[in-house]
C-alpha cells in the first residue's frame, strides 16, 4: 500500500502544480505593473543592480527567463512574470506534499493500517489545502507579475518539504543529505528575499520531536538554539562575511600597503581553508553532528554567493546602479 500511496501522491501533486500554474500563467500580467516590478524587469533583463540588497539570484534566474523572448523585447516582461506563475505553481506543488506527509503521519498514528480510505483522505486533504492557498488573493497576486514574493515562497515551500524528507529518513544512513539540501536552499533563498531564514525555529524543532523525547526543558533549549542559528545566519553570516572581507582590505591595501583586493583573497583563502580544516576534524574524531554543521555553513555560503553578481556587475558600471556598491574608497 506504500507505493500505492506514493503513486497517488505524486500524480496527484503534479495535478495540483498543473492547476495552479495553468491558471497562473493565463492570468499573468501582459507587462509590467505597478512597485518594483519594473525595477526588477529592467535590471533582470540587462543585468544592472536595483535597490538593496539587489536580489541577485532572483536578477539572474529573470534574465535566463526573458532569453525565452528570443530576442523579442516586448515579451521580456511577460517571460519574467511568466517565471514568477511557474515558481507559485511548484510553491502550491510543495504545499501539496508537506500537507499530504503531515496528514499521513497523523493518520498512521491512529490506524495501523494505512488502506486505500486513508490514502483517499490523505491526497483529498492536499488538494483542498493547496488549491485554497493556490487562490487566495494576496498569494495569486503575487504569482502574476515580476517579483520577488513568488520565488521567496517557492524556496519556503521546498526547504520545509526538505526537513519532512530528513524526519522520513532520519533513521537511515546517510539521511543528512536533506539537511544539507536544506541549508543550501536557504542559502540559494538569501539572493531572493529573507523571509525564508524565518523556516529556522520550525526546523529546528522538526529535527528535535524526531530525534529526542519531548520535555519542557528540551523545548526551551530547542527554542533557543533556534533563534541562535537565525541570528547566526541574519547578523552572523549575511553582512558580516563582506564586512570582514572589507577590513581586511584595508588592512592590507592601507596598512601593508598591498595591492588592491588581496585582502579580500586572503580573508576567502583563510576562511576555505578554516572549512576545510573543520571538515577534516570532525570527519576523523567521528563528530557527525558537527560536521553536518559545518557542511550546511558552507552550502549556505556557496548558495549566499550569488551576492558577487551584485558587486561584479556595479563594477562594469551599468546604466541603472542603485546605491552604486563597486564605488566604494578605500580610506
Amino acid at each position: 500500500m506504500t507505493r500505492q500511496y506514493k503513486l497517488f501522491n505524486n500524480i496527484t501533486g503534479w495535478i495540483v502544480f498543473a492547476i495552479a500554474t495553468c491558471v497562473y500563467l493565463l492570468t499573468i500580467e501582459p507587462t509590467v505593473s505597478f512597485w518594483d516590478c519594473g525595477e526588477f524587469i529592467s535590471t533582470s533583463f540587462k543585468l544592472e543592480v536595483g535597490h538593496p540588497p539587489g536580489a541577485p539570484l532572483f536578477m539572474l534566474l529573470s534574465r535566463v527567463a526573458t532569453l525565452f523572448s528570443f530576442g523579442n523585447t516586448a515579451h521580456a516582461a511577460k517571460m519574467i512574470n511568466s517565471m514568477s506563475a511557474i515558481m507559485s505553481g511548484l510553491t502550491i506543488l510543495f504545499l501539496f506534499w508537506t500537507i499530504t506527509h503531515i496528514t499521513r503521519r497523523i493518520l498512521s498514528r491512529n490506524n495501523k493500517e494505512f488502506g486505500l480510505e486513508q490514502i483517499l483522505i490523505t491526497v483529498g486533504t492536499g488538494i483542498v489545502g493547496a488549491l485554497a492557498y493556490a487562490f487566495t488573493d494576496t498569494f495569486w497576486f503575487s504569482a502574476v507579475e515580476a517579483e520577488v514574493y513568488a520565488s521567496s515562497s517557492f524556496f519556503t515551500a521546498i526547504v520545509f518539504w526538505t526537513i519532512l524528507k530528513w524526519e522520513d529518513e532520519a533513521d537511515q544512513p546517510h539521511a543528512s543529505r536533506w539537511i544539507v539540501l536544506c541549508a543550501y536552499l536557504m542559502g540559494l533563498s538569501i539572493g531572493v528575499h529573507l523571509l525564508n531564514i524565518l523556516t529556522i525555529p520550525a526546523l529546528v524543532f522538526i529535527y528535535y520531536f524526531k530525534k529526542y523525547t519531548p520535555t519542557r526543558k528540551g523545548f526551551l533549549i530547542a527554542l533557543g538554539i533556534s533563534f541562535l542559528i537565525t541570528a547566526f545566519v541574519l547578523w552572523g553570516i549575511i553582512p558580516y562575511l563582506f564586512k570582514i572581507a572589507f577590513g581586511f582590505e584595508l588592512l592590507f591595501v592601507n596598512s601593508f600597503g598591498l595591492p588592491f583586493n588581496s585582502g579580500a583573497i586572503f580573508y576567502f583563502t583563510a576562511l576555505i581553508g578554516l572549512i576545510i580544516f573543520g571538515l577534516y576534524y570532525s570527519h576523523k574524531k567521528g563528530k557527525v553532528v558537527l560536521n553536518t554543521f559545518i557542511i550546511s555553513v558552507l552550502v549556505i555560503l556557496i548558495g549566499y554567493s550569488s551576492y558577487f553578481a551584485i558587486l561584479i556587475r556595479s563594477n562594469a558600471n551599468p546604466p541603472l546602479d542603485e546605491n552604486n556598491p563597486g564605488s566604494y574608497e578605500i580610506s
